[in-house]
């Protein structure tokens, strides 16, 4: 008998501020809507997600934020649809006996966010990525390695760089229905002008039952193209 397909939603809202090199913080709400569909090895995810951004403009939001100006123009208010995201993963290896799981996944990010209003570079962005999760009991080390290829528009003055970006980190399960964990996010600078990318997560997950979960966390970072302080709550759903 062919194994059945698991469905399932997730939203929230995400809350950064961050000057990113500027002279005055930029703040940033995104509320993603958020289906995946996963059957045996194969998970497809997409993700369609509202945005604010409020700042002195030249820094895009969603699913990776780009910094492209420098103390570009007086302070606005925009909002409106993000970038949409869909990501495709396969799991290559998966050893019970060493508890070692290896998953390959390609992310397309298709530039629907408003490049009038700032939310986004209006271009699509292409990624390949390597996860890996290692458990020890009550303990799993987890690591990513990927590349990310960045749009750039025709009739800009700007160049955006590709780039290489990486996650370590570390989960621990407290009991069955709750854990917590820490990240370390690092990407490099995608425009000269930026610094590279180095955040720390540190996130709380707790399961109502085999349907609800909920999950916060706080993020924080120390170079200057990095968010200053971020805090996310998402609700998940699935059956």
């Amino acid at each position: 008998m062919a194994n059945e397909g698991k469905l399932g939603f997730t939203t929230g809202i995400d809350y950064s501020s961050g000057k990113y090199g500027q002279s005055e913080a930029t703040k940033i709400k995104y509320i993603p809507f958020i289906g995946k569909y996963e059957l045996d090895r194969w998970l497809v995810k997409i993700t369609v997600p509202w945005l604010q951004i409020d700042g002195p403009g030249g820094v895009t939001g969603g699913e990776s934020k780009i910094i492209i100006e420098e103390n570009v123009a007086k302070h606005s208010l925009e909002s409106g649809l993000g970038d949409i995201v869909s990501s495709l993963t396969y799991t290559a290896f998966q050893s019970e006996d060493q508890k070692l799981i290896l998953d390959v996944g390609a992310k397309v990010k298709f530039g629907t966010a408003s490049v009038k209003k700032g939310l986004g570079t209006g271009e699509n962005d292409y990624s390949l990525q390597l996860d890996a999760y290692q458990s020890f009991d009550k303990l799993t080390l987890l690591g990513t390695v990927g590349y990310k290829e960045i749009g750039n528009p025709d009739d800009s003055e700007y160049k955006l760089d590709n780039v290489w970006y990486a996650t370590a980190g570390a989960a621990y399960k407290i009991n069955a229905l709750n854990s917590t964990g820490v990240l370390l996010d690092l990407r490099q600078a995608a425009w000269k002008k930026n610094s590279n990318i180095r955040e720390y997560t540190l996130y709380y997950s707790h399961r109502f039952n085999s349907t609800y979960n909920l999950q916060s966390y706080i993020t924080a970072g120390d170079t200057k193209s990095s968010v200053d302080l971020g805090a996310g709550l998402m609700l998940g759903i699935s059956w």
